[in-house]
């Protein structure tokens, strides 16, 4: 491929994703600012809820040509007349009870001020996610930390590689992506054409049994 023809400008990124997030229906009217410098969108002003957030970051990261996303957004919820950080602690327990791929009863949530604080210890990197992932869609979080453990069980470093080599390759039809294992961690490196891509690379790293933690360097080039 000719990278002349292939490498997107600024100005070209900026007007994709001012377009997207005016298009995508989870990101409703809002004051965000764009910025795009050498391919790094950073988004700026303020939304409502924490998923508004969300929804904002992903709709910059969906663009091609994107290569990273600082996301300066303030979260700034709506008064909600009688609402208390002990519903909001609630609301987010009983969250994480209705999905059956998290075990809600390994898990303690306590919030101030609005922000969640996620405890625990689950069995696979994939269900830490998961867990904070429903969090971040209630009303009135300003934000998620997610101190959620996975208990330490060394996975064999050749064979997990082997394994997470092989799904990357069978679900994203790649060979530019490597993986590597130390220990508990998997590092991923090498090229991909999308966040998405990007992402999926992630959750296949993170459903590997005994993974405590996952150092993504790829390099997205849309």
């Amino acid at each position: 491929m000719d990278t002349a023809t292939s490498t997107r400008t600024d100005p070209e990124i900026h007007h994709d994703v001012l377009a997207e997030l005016d298009w995508d229906p989870q990101v409703p009217p809002t004051v965000v600012g764009v910025a795009v410098l050498h391919g790094v969108v950073t988004l700026t002003g303020s939304v409502d809820s924490y998923a508004h957030r969300w929804a904002a970051v992903r709709c910059a990261q969906r663009i091609r040509g994107v290569r990273a996303v600082a996301d300066d957004i303030e979260v700034r919820p709506p008064d909600v007349p009688g609402q208390t950080d002990t519903e909001l602690a609630l609301a987010a327990g009983r969250a994480l009870e209705w999905d059956s791929f998290v075990p809600a009863e390994r898990l303690d949530v306590t919030a101030a001020n609005g922000w969640l604080v996620l405890r625990g210890e689950v069995e696979f990197g994939w269900q830490r996610r998961t867990a904070e992932r429903e969090l971040r869609r209630l009303r009135g979080v300003r934000g998620v930390t997610n101190l959620v453990e996975v208990p330490a069980r060394r996975p064999a470093d050749e064979r997990a590689r082997h394994e997470v080599q092989r799904a990357v390759s069978r679900i994203l039809g790649t060979e530019r992506v490597r993986a590597r294992v130390h220990g508990d961690t998997v590092v991923l490196s090498g090229v991909v054409r999308s966040w998405w891509e990007r992402d999926e690379a992630e959750r296949i790293a993170w459903s590997t049994p005994g993974v405590r933690a996952v150092d993504d360097r790829l390099v997205v080039a849309g």
